[in-house]
């Protein structure tokens, strides 16, 4: 697994300078986010990427050598508001059109919340029914334009959102069944309140369900559960051994994505993984 890092975590004026910034720092790949190309970002998706933009940002990083690993597309994909749901995917499909020449087949997503204001914060009504049943409708959507543009779309499972556990990652990937929804996998993100003590059996449960169906890791910490955590790797509760681990016993050999993190400590997250990895793989 190559270690790599959301471009974000770099602010620099311009494309040009925040790549050298990441690339300086030791990271050859990125999950990378459109306000980095000075675009409209998570979870306000651009309604439209000029062909020639697209093709100026896939030749940034081919020029450095770098790869991206996967572009943000994240929205919320129930929102209470139908118009913002609607701009969303439509700022989706325009990502989606913009991937061959941006580099990258992969676009990351969230299963969206009830919550009004922030679209990373849980709500009571993410366990009804029809949240449910219109987070299946909106996927199943966005699968069909993975399909028209050969990119996966990768969903994560996590707390605050309607997909709140491997469990239910599994049922919407079978719900939806196309093979253009796959998951996103991020282990400091699947613990409900009062869950920490089970960290283990949640995280084997995780890989046995969907360890076939993971197109990209990343790694960040927690210190509580009932939320997504959002501190550096290394820096809280996380059991990294196992959760690496269990990522290689699974096949995963893609990259491995720092965030929750700001670029004074990427060095030291990279490290650390760096180590976590040698230990469950040594000599690689």
């Amino acid at each position: 697994m190559q270690i790599g890092i959301f471009s974000r975590v770099f602010r620099r004026p311009t494309l040009a300078a925040t790549l050298d910034a990441v690339q300086a720092a030791g990271f050859d790949v990125v999950q990378f986010d459109l306000m980095c190309a000075g675009l409209p970002d998570v979870p306000d998706l651009p309604a439209r990427i000029d062909p020639a933009m697209a093709g100026a940002i896939g030749d940034a990083f081919r020029t450095r050598g770098m790869t991206m690993a996967a572009v943000s597309g994240t929205y919320n994909i129930i929102h209470p508001d139908p118009a913002g749901r609607s701009a969303g995917l439509r700022g989706l499909r325009a990502i989606a059109a913009a991937c061959e020449a941006l580099g990258t087949r992969i676009i990351t997503l969230s299963t969206g919340t009830r919550n009004p204001h922030n679209m990373w914060r849980s709500h009571p009504d993410n366990r009804s029914p029809a949240a449910w049943e219109e987070a299946v409708v909106a996927l199943r959507e966005i699968a069909a334009i993975g399909a028209e543009h050969d990119v996966l779309m990768a969903f994560e499972p996590e707390v605050s959102n309607v997909v709140d556990s491997a469990s239910r990652a599994q049922r919407m990937l079978a719900e939806v069944g196309s093979p253009f929804l796959k998951v996103v996998i991020d282990g400091a993100n699947l613990f409900h309140e009062g869950e920490l003590p089970a960290m283990q059996s949640i995280l084997r449960e995780a890989f046995t369900l969907l360890g076939d169906q993971i197109v990209l890791a990343h790694a960040k910490d927690l210190d509580h559960d009932g939320d997504a955590g959002n501190l550096p790797a290394g820096h809280g509760l996380l059991d990294y051994r196992l959760y690496l681990q269990l990522l290689h016993t699974s096949g995963y050999r893609g990259p491995l994505v720092l965030h929750g993190l700001d670029e004074t400590q990427a060095a030291g997250c990279a490290a650390f993984l760096t180590n976590q990895l040698q230990a469950i793989t040594p000599g690689v």
